[in-house]
């Protein structure tokens, strides 16, 4: 039997969507979402990002879905298995395998630095800090390679240990643990974050419309912003979903998987960007 047809599936549809929602929920949806957001007018930033999402986003994440379990493959190997005879569309593939090296060597980067922070919270080395200091610290870590590279290492050997246990044992498995842990855990933000002072200021700041912000930034510059997000938001055009479509089972229907993807992270992205927006608009208070 042709090995390709062997490949292991998920064993759930939801530990597909966790783990492939996993994929995305990052910097981009907790940090840089709620900034652009605040920046590009709020809520008409959050209309044009979810209209993205629809009209664009979900189809390109259907179709890489498609070459992914079609092909049984990541980029390269799948579309060499579907492209007609003669074509290159397999080039393609090389670029996604760079990309997602190079999104290799960004992540298990910063991941190092937010494990490396765990620990020290762990010890105690941030009690009795001062906001000025506490921020010192992370220009410390930086100015010491050897410590980065520690934890870089060890965020690479604690990955290598989860694929190696496979896809059910291991990657869904893991993920199906800590992509519950962080539902739990941008909970509890959330509702803290109506408790802090400021937090219906911070809400209209990041919801509510505000047509002199957008236009400020420049209405063509806040689409593109928005399109970019979605596509970010859904980690498209690096074949990251056609690794995940690889693994999906027959039995799991493309439109209904990839409608729960977008919906699962922009949920994430929208809720996990609510602690932050009390602190958001402060600028503007301040400024003001």
């Amino acid at each position: 039997m042709d090995p390709q047809n062997q490949r292991e599936s998920f064993g759930s549809r939801l530990g597909f969507i966790l783990v492939s929602a996993g994929c995305a929920i990052g910097i981009g949806n907790v940090w840089r979402f709620p900034t652009v957001t605040g920046q590009c007018g709020g809520g008409i930033f959050v209309l044009f990002y979810l209209l993205f999402l629809v009209l664009m986003g979900l189809p390109v994440l259907t179709m890489e879905l498609a070459v992914g379990r079609a092909g049984r493959g990541a980029a390269r190997s799948a579309y060499k298995a579907l492209e007609p005879g003669g074509s290159k569309w397999h080039i393609h593939g090389w670029f996604c395998m760079a990309g997602c090296v190079l999104l290799m060597m960004y992540y298990t980067t910063v991941s190092g630095w937010m494990v490396d922070y765990f620990f020290r919270f762990l010890t105690g080395s941030f009690d009795g800090l001062t906001s000025e200091q506490a921020a010192g610290v992370f220009g410390e870590m930086l100015s010491n390679p050897v410590e980065m590279v520690f934890w870089m290492v060890v965020i690479t050997l604690a990955g290598f240990v989860v694929c190696g246990r496979g896809l059910q044992g291991g990657l869904e498995k893991v993920g199906k643990w800590m992509m519950s842990a962080l539902l739990v855990l941008i909970l509890v933000l959330v509702v803290h974050s109506f408790t802090l002072s400021g937090a219906g200021e911070g809400l209209a700041f990041y919801l509510l419309p505000d047509w002199s912000r957008a236009t400020g930034q420049g209405l063509g510059n806040v689409i593109t912003a928005a399109m970019n997000q979605s596509f970010f938001t859904l980690s498209l055009g690096i074949g990251a979903i056609e690794i995940f479509g690889s693994y999906m089972d027959r039995g799991f229907t493309l439109p209904a998987s990839a409608c729960w993807t977008p919906l699962w992270r922009s949920a994430r992205a929208l809720s996990s960007s609510r602690p932050a927006s009390p602190s958001a608009s402060r600028p503007t208070r301040d400024r003001a």
